[in-house]
């Protein structure tokens, strides 16, 4: 069992960058997939990247791709998300979450068994 918690949300204007953290608790966060996740409210969790238990390979929604970096540092039991060109449609809560099977980089959230509490993101236009 794994256990996520998330920091690195705040404000930010449009255009600027934020860098998400997800810290694993336990000893085990290396045999895990992760990702990220977003929700915006009245909004379905939407899918925004994935990378494997070594992080040699990544995934990532279209609606990112080019702004966003999802990395991982096994050593320090901690997933990172570099968020730059913030969007005002990038406004959501982002929770990362962790996946049993490790190299899947799944798009769906039912794949993933362990979840952070989430932490705001806001883009001011």
């Amino acid at each position: 069992q794994v256990q996520l918690v998330e920091s690195g949300g705040g404000l930010v204007q449009a255009g600027g960058s934020l860098r998400l953290s997800c810290a694993a608790s336990g000893r085990t966060f290396s045999r895990y997939g992760m990702a990220w996740f977003r929700q915006a409210p009245g909004k379905e969790r939407d899918f925004v990247a994935a990378i494997t238990l070594s992080g040699s390979s990544t995934n990532y929604a279209d609606s990112v791709k080019g702004r966003f970096t999802i990395s991982r540092d096994n050593a320090k039991n901690t997933m990172y998300l570099q968020m730059n060109s913030l969007k005002f449609e990038d406004t959501a809560v982002y929770y990362c979450a962790a996946d049993q099977t490790p190299y899947r980089l799944s798009w769906a959230p039912g794949e993933y068994e362990y979840w952070g509490q989430g932490t705001q993101v806001t883009v001011s236009s």
